[in-house]
């Protein structure tokens, strides 16, 4: 069983940074596609999430949609299992839930999300 835990989310201020984090349990998370999603407020559907950030498991490849590049930053940990979300001027419309996912071989693992508020 494959599980995905977030974490990193908080109130943050305008400008301001966070870091999200990725971990996996049940796999190894470096042999899968991982993205990061965000549902804002709002909608509740997993068809109405947002892709921000992905990181392929082949030569590690990211891709970031115009709406967020330069400013949001996907990476893999040392480890086999983490992968890490840097979110960098963030502005009160980044306010979201992210979810990263994991999709491998027609399989697909969501975590179950970590708050970002922007405010202040």
């Amino acid at each position: 069983q494959v599980r995905l835990v977030e974490s990193g989310g908080g109130l943050v201020a305008p400008g301001g940074s966070v870091r999200l984090s990725c971990v996996a349990s049940g796999t190894t998370l470096r042999l899968w596609d991982v993205e990061w999603h965000r549902q804002t407020p709002g909608t509740q559907y997993v068809d109405e999430r947002e892709l921000v950030a992905r990181i392929t498991a082949l030569y590690s490849t990211t891709y970031y949609p115009d709406s967020v590049k330069g400013r949001f930053a996907i990476s893999r940990d040392n480890s086999d299992n983490v992968v890490h979300l840097q979110i960098d001027s963030l502005k009160p419309e980044d306010t979201a839930v992210y979810y990263c996912k994991a999709t491998r071989n027609s399989q697909d693992w969501w975590g179950q999300g970590t708050q970002v508020t922007v405010s202040g």
